[in-house]
């Protein structure tokens, strides 16, 4: 395994150079363009590695899984879904345009940008602190990792340049769907994209969805098993933004990117998969992270179609 990785990631490092950097998070411009690294977590536990997993980088819109299944968690899967539905879109993940054309008003899925800060807003808590402290705690667990942290600078720049965001926030808010103190909820929207992990982390927290919520390291069970299986799901339809039907495809496999560079993915009953390549294409995916998890999946027969 650790032969065949380290020759997936030298075929596809060239990639990088065709895509860009995500500069609309003026603190993301940081980052090496040609970065590339993969890791896997078998469901026994056992790890392997190539190129440079070890980077550290803001999970972005992966953190958008975390705060689906704890919205579920917290308040239930009937009553999540009545402020969010499960169906893709062919637009982009911060458009607005898809909460005017929704018949309820609700954002389409969990997994773009309005609707993972209506999952947000579902997380219980007295405040943004004790949110995010969820939200933190929960990661410690999946990825056996207790040193995990918002990176205040990218924090910063995104609250910053987050006035789409806020378009979204306030519009569902204007028609009634968002409850809640609209300023609270981005905050904690913010803060959750700039958690900063790297490759090995998403692959400990994507062998955990994979093993239906049982921590492979210890037997623990952390999320519901049907839990799992709604988040993997959505993250097959909606998890790689307006080109997931086209990663369904070529891929197969249950999946969510982000634009700090990250992919975690999942292979039901078999591997975590996390991904690290910052230069994006233009739907906000990590462009050689795709060339790499393609060649992956085709070389492991990974698609669960």
């Amino acid at each position: 395994m650790f032969n065949l990785l380290n020759t997936l990631v030298e075929n596809n490092k060239k990639y990088g150079k065709e895509g860009k950097l995500a500069a609309y998070i003026p603190a993301l411009l940081e980052a090496n363009p040609n970065d590339l690294g993969i890791y896997i977590v078998d469901t026994r536990g056992k790890e392997y590695f190539a190129g440079d997993y070890n980077k550290k980088f803001t999970i972005q819109s992966i953190s958008k899984v975390v705060s689906l299944i704890l919205a579920i968690k917290d308040n239930g899967r009937e009553n999540v879904f009545k402020k969010v539905d499960v169906e893709p879109t062919g637009m982009g993940f911060n458009s607005i345009v898809n909460l005017e054309a929704s018949d309820t008003g609700k954002p389409y899925n969990p997994m773009i940008n309005a609707g993972a800060i209506m999952t947000s807003s579902l997380i219980d808590g007295k405040d943004v602190e004790e949110r995010l402290k969820k939200i933190l705690d929960f990661l410690k667990i999946v990825t056996n990792n207790n040193d995990i942290y918002v990176n205040e600078n990218v924090y910063l720049s995104e609250k910053e340049t987050g006035s789409r965001n806020r378009a979204l926030a306030y519009f569902m808010k204007s028609t009634g769907v968002l409850d809640g103190d609209v300023e609270e909820i981005l905050d904690l929207y913010f803060k959750q994209c700039s958690i900063e992990l790297d490759a090995r982390d998403l692959a400990r927290f994507g062998v955990v969805l994979a093993n239906d919520g049982v921590l492979p390291w210890n037997g623990r069970k952390v999320i519901p098993k049907d839990v799992c299986r709604i988040v993997k799901s959505i993250m097959v339809t909606c998890g790689m933004y307006d080109a997931s039907g086209e990663f369904a495809v070529n891929v197969g496999i249950p999946a969510k990117s982000g634009v700090g560079g990250g992919i975690i993915a999942t292979v039901p009953r078999q591997y975590g998969i996390g991904i690290y390549g910052p230069a994006l294409d233009e739907k906000g995916n990590s462009i050689a992270g795709l060339k790499l998890i393609k060649d992956l999946s085709d070389e492991l027969d990974l698609s669960i179609f």
